[in-house]
């Protein structure tokens, strides 16, 4: 899968108050770094906006730290709704954010004197790795997992998106899913129990098969150095009670919408996709304007209908109040950018 998967570019946050959230993510996990701010309608999402297009506004911001970004997406065209129950682990879809973190135990110890909502203490995942989970304002839920790989040092205690936590129906399937087209192909622990690491969080008491994955070949595209490495975790309830997300609602709604991933050769990617029996069901097909950026988009769907974005980046800002913007086009595949390049999207951070 290094032929096209080059890291996690971000996971879509649907929100009814992008500068607030937005801010918290900022001074929580120090998210930003801002790739572009842009309002617009949504026509060719309509096959999960309710058959029309609906107009947002959208936020990417990246940590300098490294890691994934959080796309932070907010309706104007009609209010977004919750899930009509409350979310609980092993529910189908994503149920959290992996967020990298320096050491667990002193960023809970700090988070929890700041009076944030610590969920769990911090345990051993089954992998050999410490983590803990964390709740923003929302109530979405966070599990912040130790890492040895970083970006830069600015003494913050948490990078950027490490991957997530996903309910699935049928481990075997989606085992194949997460394997065969993303390249998720290294098996880091997988156990059935009732997790004693998991206490304390909604569904955390159930017994459930638990199976966190990592990548042999993460491929190289031009922002792997930042992007760095990601993991998935797939968790499904032996009693089989998971619940859907996103039933009977949009994307874009309350929530994690889609978790996106960097790639490269994206008509590759789509040809491999619909041998595998995962067709495209969004394709941009050309370069798509998203304000100070462009880029070709297209999503999947997991065997649970988790909606997977894939993004091959024509145009990024580097400095936008430099007018220095990069045509990634031009640039040779699978080769990464200088770090100094991306190290100058340090210019672009917002300040509060």
């Amino acid at each position: 899968m290094g032929d096209y998967i080059c890291g996690i570019q971000q996971v879509g946050i649907g929100t009814n108050e992008l500068e607030k959230d937005w801010e918290w993510y900022r001074k929580i996990f120090g998210m930003d770094l801002k790739i572009f701010v842009d309002a617009a309608d949504a026509p060719l999402m309509t096959n999960y906006t309710g058959g029309e297009v609906q107009n947002r506004v959208a936020a990417l911001a990246l940590n300098m730290q490294g890691g994934g970004g959080f796309e932070i997406w907010q309706y104007k065209s009609r209010e977004p709704q919750p899930a009509p129950f409350d979310i609980a682990l092993g529910d189908l879809g994503f149920g959290a954010a992996k967020i990298k973190v320096r050491d667990a135990q002193k960023a809970h110890d700090d988070f929890k004197k700041q009076g944030l909502k610590t969920l769990t203490e911090p345990l051993d995942n089954g992998s050999g790795t410490k983590h803990f989970y964390l709740a923003d304002e929302k109530g979405n839920m966070f599990d912040l997992v130790e890492s040895d790989t970083w970006f830069t040092d600015e003494g913050r205690h948490c990078g950027g998106t490490y991957g997530a936590v996903i309910g699935v129906s049928d481990m075997e399937k989606s085992l194949a899913f997460y394997k065969d087209l993303l390249g998720f192909d290294k098996v880091l622990s997988d156990s059935t129990a009732v997790h004693k690491d998991l206490d304390g969080l909604p569904g955390g008491d159930a017994e459930m098969r638990r199976v966190i994955l990592g990548q042999s070949n993460q491929g190289i595209g031009h922002f792997t150095p930042l992007l760095g490495p990601s993991q998935m975790e797939l968790v499904q309830r032996t009693d089989g009670t998971g619940r859907k997300i996103f039933k009977d609602r949009f994307w874009g709604d309350l929530g994690f919408i889609h978790l996106c991933f960097d790639v490269k050769n994206m008509s590759g990617l789509k040809e491999l996709a619909a041998e595998l029996q995962y067709p495209f069901t969004v394709d941009s097909a050309d370069s798509f304007d998203m304000g100070k950026a462009a880029g070709r988009f297209g999503y999947v769907e997991d065997p649970d209908g988790a909606l997977i974005e894939f993004v091959e980046t024509h145009k990024i800002p580097v400095v936008e109040k430099w007018g220095w913007f990069l045509d990634i086009q031009n640039r040779k595949p699978g080769k990464s950018l200088p770090r100094w390049m991306l190290k100058c999207f340090k210019f672009n951070r917002v300040k509060d």
